[in-house]
């Protein structure tokens, strides 16, 4: 599966379990992270748990993918899936404005294209 493909896929499971603010933010060509940053946040840390382990528990089951990676499971705050080319992360509604993260990868957009 491509990345832009999975990334979609990512997002459409996370809406089916009522994630917040799904965004997908698309970093093709600006760092050697990931090509594709996915990102919901929850209400609460039972939601944030449920939302990541949904998205692993359909991979596995529909497409047999698994995270090469997974941060951030103790605390429940902020749980990271890491599927090389895509990166998902759950948070809190207080982490995710927080740290800002798709407001950091526009700003390094605009600074690339100047």
């Amino acid at each position: 599966m491509e990345s832009k493909e999975l990334a979609a896929k990512i997002a459409e499971i996370l809406d089916s379990k009522k994630g917040i603010d799904i965004e997908t933010v698309d970093l093709t060509g600006k760092t050697v992270l990931a090509d594709y940053f996915v990102l919901a946040s929850g209400n609460s840390t039972t939601q944030i748990r449920a939302l990541a382990d949904e998205v692993e528990f359909v991979l596995k089951k529909d497409f047999d993918i698994v995270p090469d990676h997974i941060e951030g499971r103790a605390g429940d705050k902020w749980i990271l899936l890491d599927y090389k080319d895509v990166v998902v992360h759950v948070m809190g509604r207080e982490e995710r404005e927080n740290y800002s993260i798709e407001k950091f990868w526009e700003t390094k957009r605009r600074e690339g294209e100047e």
